[in-house]
């Protein structure tokens, strides 16, 4: 089971470095290539859309599914064991939404590049003619 989390804690961190390095300040021509090198990423990257709300419809289901404990006949360990497992999974949530936000962002910013891109192109060609 953590073999999934660290798959996509994995995913998150290299989304965030992604994000970094694309948001960074740099000459038109390395922006060019970084932008170029990151859309082809973007495809494959997609999985993580899937991936993520899958795992948070796990989480869902085993909230619903879980023993409450919240009687006083409760014991110390297993209140522990009880509030460690919701801490565990608040934060696999925040790792799911991350996971997901940070595409839409890089998604965003590459969009955004391209757009970009293309009207200098067009602007351009206008002053050609």
């Amino acid at each position: 089971m953590a073999l999934q989390w660290m798959i996509l804690a994995c995913v998150v961190a290299v989304e965030a470095a992604v994000a970094a390095l694309v948001t960074l300040p740099v000459p038109r021509a390395v922006r060019g290539q970084i932008v170029a090198l990151t859309s082809l990423f973007l495809q494959p990257l997609s999985t993580v859309i899937p991936f993520a709300a899958f795992q948070l419809l796990d989480i869902y289901w085993k909230k619903e599914h879980r023993l409450m404990c919240t009687a006083e006949i409760c014991t110390a360990e297993e209140r522990i064991r009880f509030e460690k497992s919701m801490f565990k999974a608040q934060r696999n949530v925040i790792l799911c939404v991350s996971a997901c936000l940070l595409y839409w962002c890089i998604y965003r910013i590459v969009k955004f590049n391209k757009d970009i891109k293309a009207l200098e192109e067009t602007e351009k060609r206008l002053k050609e003619e």
